[in-house]
């Protein structure tokens, strides 16, 4: 499979990503034989990149990915993790997490974007993963914590990585316009943006996206199925879009998508996939897999040729924002005609 480099780093990511928060039991039990299957089968088809959390079911998703990992070939794989978040014990347990993932909350959350607290948390990563190193970590969901996430934990990271520990930092969210700010005001290489640059959502665009290309920095796509709404060929009525029960005018305008997609040769998550690329700043598209069936559909949509023709078309309808561009010279074959998966000038 391609890859493609940070920018201003030497950290290579497949164009594809392995995201492990399912792998945690986000919103239901994954079998631990289901979630070592779903690595190996990702492995199998060549990803490299695998992100993970300790939000993800209270350190589950951690300790599972790096068992999974373990005794491969460590400089063949990229592996990322967050902090901002530790976990700590739970003195009035309920049970069970509420926070969406099905495990016992005998740990809980506490924020924490501190020097300690990001040293602390990285220590715990490694601990749980049974990993050497991190190769990428992101500040995670810093939303409400600006100050301490910018002025204490984004310093403490860049430390890391200017001592050689990591090799590239950034923060991920699901909004787009504080990732923009971390890449300006921070030392960020990169940024994981979530859900705010698919078919359906282009706001990146005023702003993650245009300091990304100006600064020569790099984007990681993540929920780009937008909760599942794009996750199908044919959206209906009950699906989720950012969470919740996607609103009619949505599934409507979902389908209408669906519509042009099939009259180009192609799905509606084919080209929920492929979408991202045709940005510039875009490097990688990291997609949820519990299980080795989800990940071999997920390499397969990857794989599908999705034409340029169909973005322009989506433009004239009005389906996706005019400003978009429209893949030609600027996507997914055009930045990987070098041979080493990123663009020469890169």
């Amino acid at each position: 499979m391609h890859q493609r480099k940070i920018q201003n780093t030497c950290v290579e990511l497949t164009e594809l990503g392995f995201g492990a928060s399912v792998i945690g039991n986000l919103y239901r039990v994954t079998p631990v034989d289901d979630a070592r299957a779903a690595v190996d089968a990702a492995w199998e088809a060549g990803l490299r990149y695998f992100d993970t959390a300790p939000h993800y079911g209270l350190g589950l998703s951690e300790r599972r990915l790096g068992a999974a990992l373990r005794g491969r070939p460590r400089d063949e794989y990229v592996i990322s993790s967050k902090v901002g978040r530790l976990l700590v014990r739970n003195e009035e347990p309920r049970g069970v997490d509420t926070e969406g993932f099905v495990v016992r909350d005998d740990l809980r959350r506490q924020w924490d974007f501190s020097q300690d607290g990001v040293l602390r948390s990285i220590e715990d990563t490694l601990e749980r993963t049974g990993l050497d190193r991190l190769d990428i970590v992101y500040l995670h969901d810093p939303d409400d914590h600006w100050r301490q996430a910018a002025e204490e934990a984004m310093p403490t990271l860049a430390e890391l990585r200017d001592q050689g520990v990591i090799g590239a930092i950034g923060a991920g969210m699901n909004q787009s316009a504080m990732l923009a700010r971390f890449l300006r005001e921070t030392a960020a290489d990169v940024v994981m943006l979530a859900g705010r640059y698919t078919l359906l959502d282009q706001s990146a665009l005023d702003d993650v996206l245009p300091a990304a290309g100006e600064l020569g920095k790099s984007v990681v796509a993540v929920g780009v199925f937008n909760s599942g709404l794009l996750s199908r060929d044919r959206p209906a009525e009950g699906m989720r879009y950012d969470y919740q029960d996607a609103p009619p005018a949505l599934v409507a305008r979902a389908r209408a998508i669906a519509e042009v997609c099939a009259a180009h040769g192609t799905t509606l998550p084919a080209a929920a996939i492929a979408f991202p690329y045709t940005h510039p700043s875009i490097i990688n598209v990291t997609l949820g897999m519990r299980n080795p069936e989800q990940v071999i559909r997920n390499v397969e949509l990857h794989d599908q040729q999705v034409p340029d023709g169909l973005w322009d078309d989506l433009r004239t309808q009005g389906l996706i924002r005019s400003d978009v561009l429209t893949g030609h010279g600027e996507g997914r074959d055009e930045r990987v005609s070098d041979g080493q998966g990123h663009r020469a000038d890169t």
